[in-house]
């Protein structure tokens, strides 16, 4: 059914307010990993809602699964009807990606966005996907003639949307890394982004070979995060998993949860929440009554005994497992996993929903069934931060919302 009139105009208004409230970042600089081959490896974007969304509506724009996002953020989603919470505007999410060689430079280019009415390449690069492409860049890739990037697109016009990550062969100082595309907001500063990623001043500098620390809103830095790395075989399909740092990610056609941290940095494998698939392969470690995850510890008089069922990869549909044991010193005590933190809610909610994409892709999170959710924050421990506008300006915009929701009923 085709909107009504004064529906589209309020949807336009919509989005020239966002996309003036948006940094334009014509000079914005971009950190580029030359790259060759057919390889790719897990990363993560920084991605801020533009607007109350559903789970499943952010994960359908990035063609992602519902689960690995929450998993990717520690956000708990054990609880019935996850994917179909309402996250507020201005939260801060981290997205998982399979970062690819495209071109000669390391992005991800699997994402599609089908164009809306009033959308331009302008609104689409910098509002619905929160600056993480430009519109040259969106323009570049569909091959499109220059133009004015504030000119309506052909609603339902197919774009690739290219995303800037890295791989940096998945290494920070010479331990395992995973990491963020982060767009700089207004009022970040070098240092205040490495304090709030656990890291220094001196390895984002490095890392983004800054000649100085000085950074400007709408630059996108890599940011290394400390990460748990797999050993899995080429022959698995999840090979080269990496968790970041009190994270979880889902796996194994998200039979099998795997997180990192608090304690240390070895990966460590369960299987998931029965509820996020129908059937699963058999996870018992051979010659073996222990499941995977499962520890027995023996005290004897030369040290602790100790069996583990640990996790080998998904190979051709199987989860692969293997049993190890040794001599310890001491006593393993109960396996510490990293919190979980409760979904945080908008105070009033206002949807405007970003357009379907594909299906979810491979790779994604998920994390033990409601234990130790912890109260409502934005992800990593942080408070939300809401929407860098003022109290008019939401006003205004939560009146064209309305006014769009009521002219499309």
């Amino acid at each position: 059914m085709p909107r009504p009139a004064p529906a589209v105009a309020a949807a336009a208004a919509l989005l020239a307010i966002l996309a003036a409230a948006a940094p334009r970042g014509a000079t914005a600089k971009t950190t580029i990993e030359p790259c060759s081959g057919a390889d790719a490896c897990p990363a993560l974007l920084g991605y801020t809602l533009y607007a109350d969304m559903k789970v499943s509506e952010v994960a359908a724009l990035f063609g992602a699964d519902p689960a690995a996002v929450l998993a990717a953020n520690a956000l708990d989603f054990a609880s019935p009807g996850a994917a179909n919470r309402i996250l507020p505007a201005g939260t801060p999410l981290r997205v998982p990606t399979r970062c690819a060689c495209a071109d000669g430079v390391r992005k991800s280019v699997a994402v599609r966005y089908a164009a809306r009415p009033a959308d331009t390449l302008g609104s689409v690069a910098d509002v619905v996907f929160a600056g993480l492409p430009s519109a040259d860049q969106i323009r570049t890739a569909n091959g499109l003639a220059a133009e004015d990037p504030d000119a309506p697109l052909n609603p339902g016009q197919q774009l690739v949307i290219p995303l800037p990550c890295v791989c940096f062969n998945s290494t920070d100082n010479n331990l395992p890394a995973v990491y963020l595309s982060y767009v700089v907001r207004v009022g970040d500063t070098v240092q205040s982004i490495a304090g709030s990623h656990a890291t220094t001043v001196t390895d984002v500098s490095n890392v983004n070979a800054m000649g100085s620390p000085i950074v400007a809103p709408g630059d996108i830095l890599a940011i290394p995060l400390p990460a748990c790395a797999s050993a899995f075989p080429n022959s698995a399909l999840d090979s080269g998993l990496l968790v970041a740092n009190g994270t979880y990610a889902l796996t194994a056609g998200n039979c099998v949860e795997c997180s990192c941290g608090p304690a240390n940095l070895n990966l460590y494998c369960t299987p998931a929440p029965a509820s996020l698939t129908a059937s699963c392969s058999s996870m018992q470690c051979p010659n073996s009554s222990l499941i995977l995850g499962n520890v027995t510890a023996q005290a004897t008089s030369g040290g602790c005994s100790v069996s583990s069922c640990n996790y080998g990869g998904y190979v051709n549909g199987t989860i692969a497992t293997s049993l190890s044991s040794g001599l310890q010193p001491t006593c393993p005590g109960p396996h510490q996993f990293p919190p979980l933190t409760a979904l945080p809610t908008p105070a009033n909610h206002v949807s405007y929903s970003p357009a379907a994409a594909p299906g979810p892709g491979e790779a994604g999170g998920a994390m033990p069934g409601g234990s130790n959710v912890s109260p409502a924050k934005g992800p990593g421990g942080s408070p939300s931060q809401a929407p860098a506008m003022n109290q008019p300006c939401r006003i205004l915009l939560l009146s064209i919302l309305c006014m769009v929701s009521s002219l499309w009923m």
